[in-house]
């Protein structure tokens, strides 16, 4: 059964400590206990939403806005770059 951990309560994406595959259950561990059904394969570092995230919604991690969704996101999808936009170290949106 794959691992992810939860860093800050506010999360709404989980880092999988294990490699999981679809219709895997995850055990969440840390700032947040209980499990999701993984709805894709989730390689082991890469994150799974834990909270319904509609389109254009900030996406947190360690309780900080890492990147904004692309699309609405349903708890157990793979959370990557195919479906959210980062938003560190993006000097391409500084507006001046």
């Amino acid at each position: 059964m794959p691992r992810a951990i939860v860093l800050n309560q506010s999360d709404n994406v989980a880092t999988l400590l294990d490699p999981g595959r679809t219709g895997d259950s995850c055990v969440l561990q840390g700032e947040r206990s209980g499990e999701v059904t993984l709805r894709q394969d989730v390689p082991f570092g890469h994150k799974v939403c834990i909270a319904q995230t509609p389109g254009g919604a900030e996406i947190l991690k360690y309780g900080q806005v890492i990147g904004t969704a692309r699309t609405s996101l349903t708890v157990g999808e793979h959370a990557h770059v195919h479906n959210i936009d980062s938003t560190r170290g993006r000097g391409d949106l500084n507006t001046r």
